[in-house]
């Protein structure tokens, strides 16, 4: 009895601290009970794409098959093979970590136009209410949004508020790849917004992805806005525990090991982690392994979930930022009966290396154009570390 109601006052205290600074005290008990459905399981198509026998072998099983081996599959096919499993599974090849990025891209397009028509003729559907077709309104604009010319969409998933990763550059032949992992409210209502672009996954993507251009123009890089995973709505339960980063974790380590099945960067990946997506990023860190360590930069962050970087592994090298106007800074840094995610990742005794944010503003306002913060992500992700300034340095 004790234990559960020490648990109400935390929720209540993590809740309540950033709806004072963010949204409203009010705004923080309706989101109390808004607890979200994760998605672990693998896209719509998946069983009949197991049960095809037609190439006289299984294919890769999408809950189960390595990166490589999907690699390799797909590389064992003729185009005409392609084209038939681009049409007729088009979530589970778009979706396939393993799979070549232009044939994901490809597969993507089918799958989002097939979910923009779906949605025309909810909302056409006068048996509905008025808000059914209202929210089927708003999926057609926004699946519609998707297909402009040029975009490359890695993965898409409609399920739940829609799952949406999309890439900036050529990711077949970058140099330098960076992987934005987004926190809260990040989905395919909210995928890409132009009345405020730095709330969303892809203005911030595109931020970073101009950045590194404008630093090394003669370096091919590519960005990712990896909204890969269920984030929490709004404030309440999910946004301080970890049930959500636990479910998101494998999903991206799997995008990782895709990644290099596929494209042939100089170093792995860097990871660049706001807000509850830095819970995300500190949850995945003791998987990754590679020749050179990962670069992992939290900022606006909640905590990892450790009390120290070196809990992360050393397969990690952790860069921290938040600028004094964030209001994540009001949040209790404690994790207590599964509640909150542990140590401040900005200060000295975490053990991340901190990098300065002048400039910024806000939760949002970290990859806007002329802060430090900006500058100091994108000369991470180029591998620059000599460019990088700590707050002492910007400061004076």
């Amino acid at each position: 009895m004790h234990r559960r109601r020490v648990k109400r006052v935390l929720i209540g205290v993590f809740a309540g601290c950033a709806a004072l600074v963010d949204a409203g005290a009010a705004a923080a008990q309706a989101a109390a009970s808004n607890e979200q459905l994760t998605i672990t399981t693998p896209p719509a198509g998946s069983s009949a794409w197991v049960a095809d026998q037609t190439f006289g072998h299984p294919l890769p099983d999408p809950a189960t098959a390595a990166p490589a081996a999907v690699a390799a599959f797909f590389a064992s096919l003729s185009p005409a093979e392609l084209d038939r499993l681009v049409v007729e599974y088009p979530l589970v090849v778009g979706n396939l970590d393993g799979a070549p990025p232009e044939v994901r891209y490809r597969a993507n397009r089918v799958a989002i136009a097939a979910e923009r028509d779906r949605a025309r003729q909810r909302a056409a559907d006068t048996s509905q209410d008025a808000t059914t077709r209202a929210l089927a309104v708003s999926r057609a604009n926004d699946s519609e949004r998707l297909l402009a010319g040029g975009r490359q969409i890695l993965a898409f998933d409609p399920r739940g508020r829609g799952l949406v990763t999309e890439v900036w550059g050529d990711l077949s032949a970058a140099e330098r790849i960076a992987v934005l992992v987004p926190g809260s409210d990040a989905d395919l209502g909210h995928f890409d917004q132009t009345a405020d672009p730095l709330r969303s996954p892809a203005g911030m993507a595109r931020a970073l992805y101009a950045e590194e251009h404008a630093q090394a123009p003669g370096t091919r890089t590519a960005v990712i806005a990896w909204t890969g995973y269920v984030t929490p709505q709004g404030l309440g339960p999910d946004a301080v525990t970890s049930r959500l980063a636990d479910a998101a974790a494998p999903r991206l380590n799997r995008l990782l090991a895709g990644l290099k099945q596929t494209t042939h960067p100089d170093a792995p990946p860097a990871l660049l982690c706001h807000s509850y997506g830095s819970v995300v990023c500190g949850t995945a860190a003791p998987s990754l392994h590679d020749a050179q360590p990962t670069d992992v930069v939290a900022f606006g962050s909640p905590g990892m979930g450790v009390d120290s970087a070196a809990e992360l592994g050393t397969g990690v090298q952790v860069w921290a930022a938040r600028n004094l106007s964030d209001w994540i800074g009001n949040v209790p840094y404690l994790e207590v009966g599964g509640l909150g995610h542990g140590a401040d990742p900005t200060t000295h005794a975490f053990g991340a290396v901190s990098i300065s944010s002048v400039g910024a503003d806000g939760h949002n306002g970290y990859l806007a154009e002329g802060t430090a913060s900006r500058h100091n992500f994108a000369a991470i992700a180029l591998g620059h570390y000599g460019e990088v300034s700590g707050p002492s340095e910007s400061q004076g």
